[in-house]
């Protein structure tokens, strides 16, 4: 859709709920893993037009945009931090499917965020909010925001990982764990399903609002609870494993203070797992999306090859339950051999990303975050080198421990997993913080 085409539908979208003449055109945020976010002023007010990518890329989710406005406004009703929705999108504006909000105050920047000056306070306020959205019942929301089977996302999640090559050895131990240690339901309570850091927006050190609430769901607290402290939405405040901000212990404190609840730590375990195991799943779908052409965007293949991250994660989730004796084995992390003759694929690509570093202030906007994501994906190609990974793609071993007749209990297993992922993830994404625990956990290096 061109910048034209996108002022023209608003324009209408305006007039038709009568916020005003546009009088800003509107602007691509950046970021956005799903969803669209253009920030637009019309009337004297600024406000935040959020849509899919394309109608198709809707197909087959459990609920369209109308019911995640109807539901974002039933949880500001009821005291949460989320922002206030004034139009839904309807067919006459051409702009496809979303939803039109008032812009908050604050930034959704974990860079910003984690170098707030009171992050345990907004930890805090972060815990609280939460509770509040859990305080919601079937009754209190729109109709068609669905109620989860334990049993049949593990699934779901399963049918994923054997559509997408079922050939992830590390991905098939945490589904096959997650078989083996599904809990039994309990009652269900409105999940955010996306409560963690980069879907919270936040001026200072106080939480503004809380965006993203197309996956909501409802089922188990601890979910939400851990998929917020995973690994991945800590971004570089690894040592920080609550959002990026704190302890864990505080987090929950807060939160059952609150919630005038107890947390259960097993719980709270699975659903890291879970979560994880879903998150792998969900980076590595990303590719067929943009193969589909549901959505072309340059993120969605660059996304894809994170997948090693949460891998790198699940292992060090899983291997609390190895033998000790395989737990403390040490590994080495594989080099390639040094390029020698003519410059290789690596070096022609690393050769364009410090010449794309030349033209850097060229961009800015949408633009700019486009072109950072371009420069990871040319560093990704210039450390691949497949004699560098030792048979991490595996679908006879990932066969094998989705079944159940092998376990991290094999000698050697866990030492070849983990020497694998550890190549993997240091030609996909280096600079992952956890990359740099697990190498000192595993390879002893200091």
């Amino acid at each position: 859709m061109t910048a034209e085409e996108l002022s023209a539908g608003l324009a209408r979208v305006c007039a038709r709920v009568g916020l005003g003449a546009l009088s800003l055109a509107p602007q691509r945020l950046t970021g956005g893993a799903v969803m669209e976010s253009w920030r637009f002023s019309a009337g004297g007010s600024d406000y935040v037009l959020r849509r899919a990518p394309s109608l198709a890329f809707m197909e087959g989710r459990p609920y369209g945009h109308g019911v995640e406005a109807a539901l974002i406004e039933a949880a500001r009703a009821r005291g949460v931090t989320a922002p206030e929705v004034v139009a839904v999108l309807e067919e006459g504006d051409g702009l496809g499917s979303g939803f039109v909000m008032r812009a908050l105050p604050g930034t959704a920047d974990p860079k910003v965020i984690l170098g707030c000056d009171d992050p345990d306070g907004l930890l805090r306020g972060i815990a609280r909010d939460l509770a509040r959205i859990h305080r919601l019942r079937p009754g209190d929301v729109p109709k068609g925001v669905p109620v989860m089977d334990y049993r049949a996302a593990i699934a779901d999640l399963k049918a994923q990982f054997m559509e997408a090559g079922g050939d992830r050895p590390i991905i098939a131990l945490g589904l096959k764990w997650l078989e083996d240690n599904c809990p039994p339901e309990v009652e269900p309570v409105l999940n955010h399903g996306d409560y963690r850091m980069g879907n919270l927006l936040v001026e200072g050190s106080r939480l503004t609002g809380v965006l993203d609430w197309e996956i909501a769901h409802f089922g188990d607290r601890h979910e939400d609870l851990a998929f917020g402290c995973m690994a991945v939405w800590r971004f570089a405040r690894y040592d920080r494993p609550a959002l990026g901000l704190g302890a864990i212990e505080d987090y929950i404190a807060a939160y059952e203070a609150e919630a005038g609840v107890t947390i259960d730590p097993a719980r709270f375990r699975f659903w890291t797992i879970y979560r994880t195991v879903w998150w792998a799943l969900g980076c590595l779908k990303m590719a067929a999306q943009w193969r589909s052409g549901a959505d072309r965007m340059l993120e969605r293949v660059v996304i894809s090859r994170r997948t090693s991250e949460q891998e790198l994660d699940l292992l060090l989730l899983l291997e609390e339950d190895a033998p000790e004796a395989e737990r403390v084995r040490l590994v080495a992390v594989p080099q390639p051999p040094a390029p020698q003759g003519e410059a290789n694929d690596g070096e022609l690509a690393i050769a364009i990303y410090e010449w794309l570093g030349t033209v850097k202030d060229r961009f800015d906007g949408h633009d700019r975050f486009q072109y950072a994501v371009a420069r990871n994906a040319l560093g990704m190609i210039s450390r691949y080198n497949a004699a560098a990974i030792p048979a991490f793609e595996n679908a006879p071993l990932a066969a094998r421990l989705l079944s159940g007749a092998g376990s991290l209990a094999e000698p050697g297993l866990l030492a070849q997993l983990r020497e694998a992922i550890l190549a993997t993830i240091m030609q996909d994404v280096p600079k992952y913080p956890a990359l740099q625990a697990a190498r000192k956990k595993w390879t002893g290096e200091e």
